[in-house]
């Protein structure tokens, strides 16, 4: 599948993430981000995705990952398991158009070049969206999303129940997303 390199550093990041470690849950998901921004762009054009809307799609399946990261068989291939989830969210959206949707799995099968560098504009880009979210939302995606806390463990340190943990993160990121549309702007 792809690139094999890019695979084995993503599950070895995972395993440390299931293991507790917050670093290595971050740095997976900074990794992941510009492989699923450039996967979503190519495969969501032809299944009638905007542009506009891969950012949305894009946190959908970060957050799809965070939320699913326990079905993820260690003794199997993490692409295949990133890619039917990935898959799956670029369906859901293009559903909520109104429109029903058929995807060749195979169009989902590769993986771009490693970019070990990452986008720094993006990043920054990120931090300065971030610092227009409420202190409240700021919070739950840095814990959630980037620090790869679970919901629970958010839920303990902010004194909040799991159940508004989830609605606030959704609605953080639905906000991102409306920043992200109007920064293009």
């Amino acid at each position: 599948m792809g690139s094999p390199e890019i695979e084995k550093e993503w599950a070895m990041l995972m395993r440390s993430a299931l293991d507790g470690d917050s670093g290595a849950y971050r740095r997976l998901f900074v990794s992941l981000a510009p492989f699923l921004r450039a996967m979503t762009r190519r495969n969501g054009a032809r299944i009638g995705i905007r542009h506009d809307e891969t950012e949305d799609v894009v946190q959908e399946i970060l957050l799809a990952l965070h939320l699913k990261r326990h079905t993820w068989d260690l003794e199997r291939p993490i692409g295949p398991w990133i890619m039917a989830i990935a898959r799956n969210k670029l369906i859901d959206a293009r559903r909520r158009r109104g429109n029903r949707v058929f995807v060749q799995i195979n169009e989902f099968s590769e993986f771009p070049a490693d970019d070990k560098d990452g986008d720094p504009a993006a990043r920054s880009d990120i931090d300065r969206l971030l610092e227009k979210l409420t202190d409240k939302q700021r919070d739950l995606v840095r814990s959630l999303s980037i620090e790869g806390r679970s919901v629970e463990e958010t839920a303990r340190r902010l004194n909040m129940k799991e159940g508004a943990v989830r609605v606030a993160l959704h609605r953080a990121i639905k906000a991102l997303a409306a920043l992200y549309r109007n920064s293009d702007q």
